[in-house]
């Protein structure tokens, strides 16, 4: 996925800008700045559509609902036949089904027995619930003061008229989605294209699942939250394994999966420490715009492009650590990828909590802790750390409800005062 990158101008854009400390509100508005939507269109069978954005607006092609029709089980009837006091006596017409309408006009002084979804007769613009009236041979009497002129009718185009946008570019298709766009008689929509990520985890300590463990070493868990939270987006993944702490390996590594996809994720490696080749690699290949955000955990992270033989490719350079792994995915990588995708922009699904305990923190850094909720008997939500908080303890990660999000100005807080909490079931 080429896209300019004018490094200056956005660096510009951006206030408070400091590339060894950088705020997580300035580092998302650096990343929306400079990533590109992909501009390659498909089209797709609607039940082949799920999770799939939408390419361009989804305009009707049809008046939903194409005809006036009754809102509930009755009698359809003129509204101007209601009597002004007492009840109202009509005589019954016929009957008119969903699939089978009436036939011809109702004459004044008549009603038709009509059912849910059934278009409403010529002339009739009221419908009467049945369990309103009573019946009596071929006549239906309606109690006064039960209905008004107009009630319980369903108007031609109330849900959509023809020629509207049903569904806006940029809208992410869920299961409602699609049966509104078979309702409207559409069976293929397009949709951008899905997003190619290539991911590999770095480190000689690394061993990958099956693999005997040598003293010292760990199993690579990073690959697997980082496939796992890709497809939960519908993103085409490449997984490149484990990759050693040897420059020319590195490079070889990201030259790879630049050739390959629009979105290069890496984790480990990009800290200070002498083992950590990453940082010069990534470098060499192309443009990083910050190493390091004012953020716990996940400080160090890179992020820039790499360009590579005609080929370019989003980099995200994500630290080692699991648990910052997915903290610093959910914050920067996951916005960014669906801005990539064309999704609309939407806003973090963040709940307001009140937090069980104090939790300690000094201004100057957003922090991110696991947090477990529960609902209070007034309707309010709480939410208490749950686990061990160092990062890396996944254990507690995979407990949690989500992360209780402690921002950038935000000093400690007591016991009983409200926090945002970052729910992981909101994230796609």
């Amino acid at each position: 996925m080429t896209a300019s990158f004018d490094l200056d101008h956005i660096i510009s854009c951006v206030s408070g800008y400091d590339p060894n400390a950088l705020r997580v509100d300035a580092a998302l508005a650096v990343i929306q700045r400079s990533v590109q939507p992909v501009q390659a269109v498909e089209y797709l069978a609607v039940r082949s559509a799920l999770g799939r954005i939408l390419a361009r607006d989804l305009l009707s092609p049809i008046d939903v609902p194409a005809h006036d029709n009754a809102a509930m089980d009755g009698y359809a009837l003129r509204g101007a036949d209601l009597a002004a006091q007492g009840d109202t006596v009509l005589h019954i017409a016929g009957r008119g089904l969903a699939g089978h309408a009436f036939r011809g006009e109702v004459p004044a002084g008549s009603a038709v027995r009509i059912m849910t979804g059934a278009v409403m007769p010529a002339g009739c613009d009221t419908v009467v619930p049945q369990e309103l009236c009573r019946v009596e041979g071929d006549t239906v009497t309606i109690p006064a003061g039960v209905l008004r002129a107009g009630d319980n009718r369903r108007l031609r185009g109330e849900d959509l008229a023809r020629g509207k946008t049903a569904l806006p570019a940029g809208k992410l298709l869920r299961p409602a989605d699609l049966g509104l766009i078979a309702s409207l008689g559409l069976a293929e929509v397009a949709v951008r294209r899905r997003l190619r990520v290539a991911f590999f985890s770095s480190g000689d300590e690394l061993r990958s699942v099956g693999q005997p463990l040598d003293a010292g070493c760990v199993y690579d868990s990073n690959r697997y939250t980082l496939w796992g939270m890709l497809q939960r987006l519908g993103c085409d993944v490449v997984d490149l394994g484990v990759v050693p702490d040897r420059p020319e390996t590195l490079a070889e590594a990201l030259r790879t999966a630049t050739a390959c996809a629009d979105v290069v994720i890496t984790s480990g490696g990009v800290s200070v420490g002498e083992a950590d080749y990453l940082r010069s690699t990534l470098s060499s290949l192309g443009d990083v715009v910050f190493w390091r955000i004012a953020m716990r955990p996940g400080r160090p992270l890179a992020f820039g492009q790499l360009r590579v033989d005609g080929h370019s490719a989003w980099l995200f350079g994500l630290p080692g650590n699991p648990v910052a792994v997915m903290v610093t995915f959910y914050a920067f990588v996951r916005p960014a990828l669906l801005h990539a995708m064309g999704a609309a922009a939407q806003p973090q699904p963040l709940l307001r909590a009140v937090s069980a305990q104090p939790l300690r923190k000094k201004p100057g850094r957003t922090e991110y802790q696991r947090g477990l909720l529960s609902l209070l008997p007034d309707g309010r939500w709480q939410v208490s750390p749950i686990g061990n908080q160092g990062s890396g303890v996944l254990s507690s990660m995979s407990q949690a409800h989500g992360l209780i999000v402690l921002h950038h100005d935000q000093g400690s807080v007591q016991a009983g005062e409200p926090v945002d909490v970052l729910l992981f079931e909101g994230l796609v």
